[in-house]
């Protein structure tokens, strides 16, 4: 899951650095890799979240002082801040990229998540659904504040100290609210873990509402999905009926890919997805490193578009190339990693 995650996101931030000739956002294409996007960040939030929960609940169970949780906590934290600010200076917007170097992204959003981690195992399920389902109502509580308006390079800019934090919290790229929906719902995924029949329920109600969502888009004659704009589904800002969508196709792939591994079965492609892993446990790496392509790749075409065939070849080609790096990666040289960084600064606070 992480590993499909990551690549996905390296393919829909391929396609916005390298778009083809002619493909408009409107056009079947552009719908196509867009959706891809769409469901990369909430998944790779939501399988974060559920990392983050499953290894902070195990440090609950060994029974972490204050001080042990400090030594855990800070290396993720101050790992995650510097490869934030890492991506914002490799595609920054003075070298034809698209984050100021100052901005809150997805990374500090995990960030943030790791430091409720150890406030998150101490809550029952109950507690976290509901907070989950506040977060999931959160664009219609915040309204205009959310900022529905703001174009692409106002979104990652923050003029002062008060917008900077407005970023974070509810009109940034990946803001707070609503975005820790995602790892609040990786918490209760894991919870549920051993449970798939309630998880499917929760799937079925999940793709009513989605129909639903498609139904008010054909009566209301809006576009269902656009990343920002009049749109029942908008990922900037995330609405309402994005989380649902999102959240419900996220249950609905672990499902899929699952089979029967939660009671003691095989997995439903048993060992044929194995070859992902190596590129899941380098997810951060991955998600770091091919900002650094991009940004190359950004100042190399200098704002030109290639024909559809060469950029879909070389969006298609950087996406699958991961794969096999990740996989010599593992076998040649698995200390030269941020997992890697992060297990060693791990390990020296003990």
């Amino acid at each position: 899951m992480r590993a499909i995650a990551v690549l996905c996101m390296v393919e829909v931030h391929t396609a916005a650095i390298l778009p083809p000739k002619g493909i408009t956002v409107g056009h079947p294409a552009a719908f196509v890799a867009a959706a891809f996007g769409g469901m990369a960040a909430p998944m790779f939030v939501t399988i974060s979240g559920w990392g983050m929960y499953h290894s902070a609940r195990r440090r609950d169970d060994e029974g972490y002082s204050s001080a042990d949780w400090m030594r855990w906590l800070l290396p993720r934290v101050s790992v995650l801040a510097l490869c934030q600010l890492l991506v914002n200076l490799l595609l920054n917007v003075e070298r034809g990229g698209r984050f100021e170097w100052h901005t809150p992204g997805v990374l500090t959003l995990l960030a943030i998540a790791a430091m409720l981690a150890p406030l998150l195992v101490r809550m029952s399920i109950a507690h976290r659904t509901a907070l989950m389902l506040l977060m999931g109502i959160s664009p219609l509580l915040l309204g205009n504040a959310t900022s529905p308006d703001l174009g692409w390079y106002e979104r990652v800019d923050a003029d002062g100290v008060s917008e900077w934090i407005s970023r974070l919290l509810w009109n940034g790229t990946y803001p707070m609210l609503p975005w820790l929906f995602y790892v609040f719902l990786g918490t209760v995924i894991h919870d549920l873990g051993n449970q798939p029949r309630i998880r499917e329920r929760n799937i079925a109600i999940g793709l009513l509402a989605t129909t639903a969502t498609v139904f008010v888009a054909v009566v209301e004659e809006v576009d269902w999905a656009l990343t920002s704009g009049e749109a029942v589904l908008t990922f900037f800002p995330a609405s309402m009926p994005f989380l649902i969508v999102s959240g419900t196709m996220v249950m609905l792939t672990m499902r899929l890919l699952e089979g029967e591994e939660a009671t003691g079965g095989d997995p439903s492609t048993g060992e044929r997805l194995a070859f992902l892993e190596p590129a899941g446990r380098l997810s951060l790496t991955i998600y770091v490193a091919h900002f650094a392509v991009l940004g190359v790749a950004a100042i190399a075409i200098d704002g030109a578009r290639l024909d559809i065939v060469p950029a879909f070849a070389v969006t298609i080609g950087h996406t699958l190339a991961w794969i096999p790096i990740a996989v010599a990666h593992e076998r040649y040289t698995p200390n030269l990693s941020f997992e890697s960084l992060l297990g060693r600064l791990s390990q020296s606070g003990r």
